[in-house]
């Protein structure tokens, strides 16, 4: 793994790539004021929010982030992101899922045997991200996998048909080798499930962000954009 890949890697786990997001914090008297979103007993803060972003803009090329409206949209695709992380957490609240420890811990040690010594440790340094508040953002990121695979993957049916059908969509004027005859129904099993997951998971999230109430703190967003 390439130090850029392993930097990137660090902050897809931080909360960079999808569903990324930050708060988790329940209701208090200097939140009612200072939240910027709210779902539930969850609660994403404006400086939550800017400090996220100030990470999220290093997905981005630099001079993509120099044009306004560039960096307006990416400021709205992350509160879109925000939003719908609180929402999956608030679903797992609802479920009664959530993360122990050791899950965390094997979690980590998963994670971190794919870096060379030091390098993990680096990473986190140069984002100016401690490994508390890196493990947990881990542990939400965890949250909302599982949500998501009781609400959706152990839902999902794969049929003959649709492997056959996707075999002569996808692979059938492809050369294979043996290993790959071998092991194509396998393959093809698990991109389908990856793939009707998704289209499930847009419709599953549009019901949830029906169904609960989602306040967002309008003089704060107009503080943001306009900062």
């Amino acid at each position: 793994m390439t130090n850029c890949c392993s930097k990137f890697f660090v902050l897809c786990y931080f909360g960079v790539s999808i569903l990324m997001g930050w708060g988790c914090t329940g209701s208090s008297p200097e939140n009612e004021n200072n939240y910027l979103i709210r779902v539930g007993g969850h609660v994403l803060t404006t400086l939550d929010f800017k400090t996220a972003f100030e990470i999220a803009k290093s997905a981005y090329p630099h001079n993509e982030m120099q044009a306004p409206s560039a960096f307006k949209e990416a400021q709205s695709r992350l509160l879109n992101q925000l939003t719908e992380e609180l929402i999956l957490l608030e679903r797992a609240d609802e479920l009664g899922i959530f993360i122990t420890e050791s899950e965390i811990d094997e979690a980590v040690s998963r994670i971190k045997k794919d870096y060379p010594d030091g390098v993990f440790e680096e990473t986190l340094l140069e984002y100016a991200v401690s490994y508390e508040a890196w493990k947990k953002r881990l542990k939400i990121r965890l949250l909302m996998e599982k949500v998501v695979e009781e609400e959706l993957k152990d839902h999902i049916s794969i049929t003959a048909e649709d492997i056959l059908s996707y075999y002569e969509t996808h692979y059938r004027l492809k050369p294979q080798t043996e290993k790959d005859t071998e092991n194509i129904n396998a393959v093809i099993v698990e991109q389908l499930r990856r793939k009707k997951a998704e289209d499930a998971y847009r419709a599953w999230i549009k019901k949830l962000h029906d169904r609960y109430s989602i306040q967002l703190n309008t003089k704060q967003w107009e503080s943001v954009v306009g900062s």
